[in-house]
């Protein structure tokens, strides 16, 4: 899967997934929307986004998380 709107840029923000080059990183932007936040409100309090870039680091991280294995908790 490619990412047209994620960049990861060693000199920049210490390589963490960031937004087309801005110093909006992916997860700040998925933690605004699991908290919570509409779009319209993401992208106010953030004026450089675009609508496109919430849904592509959305992506980003479905995608992070389906590429690993996370341990389940059970319950005794």
């Amino acid at each position: 899967m490619s990412f047209q709107r994620i960049t990861i840029e060693p000199e920049k923000m210490g390589g963490v997934p960031c937004i087309r080059g801005l110093r909006i990183p992916v997860a700040t932007v998925v933690d605004l929307f699991a908290s919570g936040l509409s779009r319209e409100e993401i992208l106010k309090y953030y004026p450089d986004l675009e609508a496109e870039d919430i849904t592509e680091a959305l992506r980003f991280a479905a995608e992070a998380v389906r590429e690993r294995e996370l341990p389940l908790i059970s319950e005794l």
